[in-house]
């Protein structure tokens, strides 16, 4: 790629870092330090990685934690790799059962709600195939910041209020008062110091245990005394027999540039399928572009939402939703004016995306989620293990793809990407925000490949949303003329005063020796360098 490395046409006072030795780009300022000490520890950077997210339980419990999910794809050693860490719904959690108990809906804030958390498993997994330092070293940082207090970072310190005041006008009974034990009655200003000692006790047994105590040990013990106690649906056996996965990534080839998703039950071949599409059509001006973005998004968004799921219960094949072919005849569903497709209302969620890189040329692509915000607002006691609420996207319908069963992956918004050319490296990009991730990734991969920005830039441009039928969100610094244009095609356009609906982004690419990285002008982004 040829960027214009002094040119940032949008508003942001980014500019982008390079290194030569390792970089490690996230949301959150102390998170991207612990993962760069890793690196001059002689770490490489799947240990940055681990130790990155590790720490992002502990300064961004508003977006991910001990009791989430994860996924990554990793280039090691000339090769990719996809991991795959999403839990599964327990044994018990059967329609029947929501029957028997008079429940007829999955609320987001419920036992209901719950899966099986593979955050910790999907740490052990990669470090365990790709890792070079002691596991317990990992750790380090995200112990001693839980332990000894850390200042909570201005948009963390948002999110934080935000859910404290929601938790505390809907989040009734005596389930919920572990939620407020374990991050307090008040939320925290900016720059507030917060100790978090239950998560430094959980990850020192983590860390000494290669993960073990979570699912076969003490924690596995608590966490289901705690779901009997409450009347949860997990057993023992959910956790025993829990493993997380090493999968092939697949691609698809834009521009000669191959981009890399996961397959399912992650929804990342919604930007492949979109990709795809766009690739049969035309575009003479910026605006024909935008509007062929979106058309083609939402084209490849409502297959995803058609067909995506647990894998081993999906219907079709990757290989034809990702086919030429197909994609094809779902191009020539685009005109010059937008479409109305008729999905269900699109939700948002929290994430926390990381991206690390090092000295031998690894690098990885890592994403974890505990979906909405904190997540169920169920929070194990004395544990700081605050249980996802990823469940809350089954369907109880039972003629829908996702429908609720024992032991199946819900459909999961979170995605890492990958980006290569003949077989080489390009680098690892993501951007978080629930079902705004396969849309992030399509305007980032436009935004470098097809106007040629650089990773920074491609970052900072404004964002849109598609949210339903022809209801386009747009942010405020996002181009006048070009919006106007878009309505003039019949696109509804919404503008948004805030940018928490457009996701937060990094990028780290390899130019020959040097690598080039971005972080988000939305959040409290930091590149950590060597």
């Amino acid at each position: 790629m040829n960027f214009d490395y002094l040119e940032y046409p949008y508003s942001s006072k980014r500019t982008c870092v390079f290194s030569k030795n390792g970089v490690v780009a996230t949301s959150e300022p102390l998170a991207a330090q612990a993962g760069i000490d890793i690196l001059r520890k002689g770490g490489n950077a799947i240990d940055a990685a681990i130790a990155t997210a590790a720490t992002l339980t502990v300064v961004e419990p508003t977006s991910n934690g001990i009791g989430s999910d994860n996924f990554a794809i990793i280039w090691y050693n000339g090769k990719l790799y996809g991991m795959n860490s999403s839990g599964y719904s327990p044994k018990n959690l059967s329609i029947k059962e929501l029957h028997k108990r008079g429940i007829n809906e999955i609320k987001p804030h419920s036992w209901e709600a719950v899966t099986v958390p593979g955050t910790p498993s999907g740490w052990n997994l990669i470090w365990k195939n790709f890792g070079k330092l002691d596991f317990k070293k990992l750790f380090e940082p995200a112990i001693k910041y839980a332990n000894e207090g850390y200042p909570v970072s201005a948009i963390v310190s948002y999110y934080w209020k935000r859910a404290n005041k929601i938790y505390k006008q809907k989040l009734k009974g005596e389930i919920f008062k572990y939620w407020f034990e374990t991050f307090g009655e008040k939320a925290p200003n900016p720059g507030e110091i917060i100790r978090l000692p239950y998560h430094a006790e959980t990850l020192k047994k983590i860390s000494e245990s290669n993960a073990k105590d979570f699912y076969n040990g003490n924690l596995t013990e608590k966490i289901i005394q705690f779901s009997k106690k409450y009347n949860g649906y997990f057993d023992y056996s959910d956790f025993e027999n829990f493993k997380s996965e090493l999968i092939e990534p697949v691609s698809i080839n834009y521009m000669g540039y191959d981009i890399w998703e996961l397959p399912p039950n992650v929804q990342g071949i919604i930007t492949l399928m979109a990709l795809n599409i766009l690739k049969n059509t035309t575009y003479n001006n910026e605006y024909e572009l935008f509007h062929n973005s979106i058309e083609a998004l939402k084209l490849a968004f409502i297959d995803g939402k058609e067909y995506i799921t647990d894998i081993s219960k999906m219907e079709v094949k990757i290989e034809e939703m990702l086919s030429e072919n197909y994609a094809k005849t779902r191009s020539k569903l685009i005109s010059n004016y937008a479409l109305e497709p008729t999905p269900g209302k699109i939700p948002s969620s929290n994430t926390v995306y990381l991206a690390t890189a090092d000295k031998w040329g690894n690098m990885v692509s890592f994403i974890q989620s505990n979906y909405m915000g904190f997540g169920s607002g169920i929070v194990v006691p004395k544990t700081g293990i605050a249980l996802q609420n990823r469940g809350h996207s089954f369907s109880l319908n039972k003629n829908h793809v996702n429908y609720l069963e024992p032991l199946k992956k819900p459909y999961h918004t979170i995605i890492p990407g990958f980006i290569t050319k003949n077989n080489n490296p390009i680098g690892p990009f993501g951007v978080m925000g629930g079902y705004m991730q396969p849309q992030g990734h399509l305007q980032v991969i436009l935004n470098m490949i097809d106007k040629n920005l650089n990773p920074q830039a491609a970052l900072d441009a404004p964002r849109w949303q598609w949210l339903e039928k022809k209801t386009i969100l747009i942010e405020k610094d996002f181009p006048s003329h070009i919006a106007e244009k878009l309505e003039r095609m019949g696109h509804e356009i919404k503008v948004s005063l805030s940018s928490g609906p457009f996701g937060r982004g990094q990028i780290i690419i390899k130019e020959k020796d040097v690598y080039v990285a971005g972080t988000e002008k939305r959040a409290d982004g930091y590149i950590a360098v060597y």
